[in-house]
């Protein structure tokens, strides 16, 4: 009986320590992206977000049109290709839920926000798709959403009205996390008039190279008679490639390291 007693003793005193460790290791896990809060009340209440993403579907079909008037003997069928989150998809109420929870992006609860199918289309964006592939244009959506998402990733842009949405036009990542193979495969078939979306990685493998500020810059101005005519950004501010520029190897900082970098990389004068 007394050697029953001292081990559901230790038993407790075990489990005491684990709930202390678990409690503490959930603390540590608490973010401060407080930064982010701006960026994220500007995408859900400005009305500039909203104009910049109308202007930037009206943008696509002049040049839809213009492709469309000056090549009307192409046999190859057109396409465009666009991003999925922040270009046609507004992920936003997910950012908002990791700053109100302190927590940082992690897999499960993005699965989680995946598969609610609950994302509403952008500004103008299902008017365009549905525009092009009226005029008999294949509509692709790249993303690097896992192939774990793509059932509930067609849900959500059926439900909101997207056109030619399957198997086939929904290309989410597989084993690479790089978009030129899938552009490059849909060039194959196809004559690729339009890329949209919301970071430069979604344009051309030369932006994916890009790691550094300075890298991703350059490319940029390369690239200048591109943008407007060939390739066209949605506006995101809440996250993308460029913070990472920013940071390095973000996980390898603590936040308070990351806060550092955001204050140092700004210019004063």
């Amino acid at each position: 009986m007394r050697y029953t007693f001292r081990l559901l003793i230790r038993q407790i005193a075990i489990a005491g320590a684990l709930s202390l460790a678990l409690v503490s290791a959930a603390s540590a896990q608490k973010i401060d992206n407080e930064h982010q809060v701006g960026g994220i009340l500007w995408t859900q209440t400005s009305g500039e977000w909203r104009a910049l993403a109308y202007q930037a579907f009206a943008l696509a079909r002049l040049r839809l049109d213009q492709d469309l008037r000056a090549n009307r003997n192409r046999r190859v069928r057109r396409a465009v290709i666009v991003d999925v989150d922040e270009t046609v998809l507004d992920n936003s109420p997910y950012q908002a839920m990791t700053v109100k929870t302190r927590t940082a992006y992690e897999s499960k609860s993005w699965l989680a926000w995946c598969e609610k199918a609950q994302a509403a289309a952008l500004p103008g964006a299902v008017e365009f798709l549905r525009y092009a592939n009226s005029r008999g244009v294949r509509v692709f959506y790249v993303t690097n959403r896992r192939e774990s998402e793509k059932q509930c990733t067609a849900q959500n842009l059926k439900k909101v009205g997207f056109p030619d949405v399957s198997d086939e036009t929904v290309l989410v990542r597989t084993d690479v996390s790089s978009k030129q193979p899938r552009r490059d495969g849909i060039a194959r078939r196809h004559r690729v008039v339009l890329l949209m979306g919301d970071n430069l990685n979604d344009f051309a493998e030369i932006f994916e190279l890009g790691k550094t500020i300075e890298s991703r810059l350059a490319a940029t101005t390369q690239n200048k008679s591109n943008f407007g005519s060939r390739f066209i950004v949605l506006p995101n501010v809440m996250y993308g490639a460029w913070e990472e520029a920013m940071y390095g190897d973000p996980s390898k900082l603590t936040e308070e390291q990351k806060a550092e970098k955001r204050r140092n990389t700004l210019k004063d004068f």
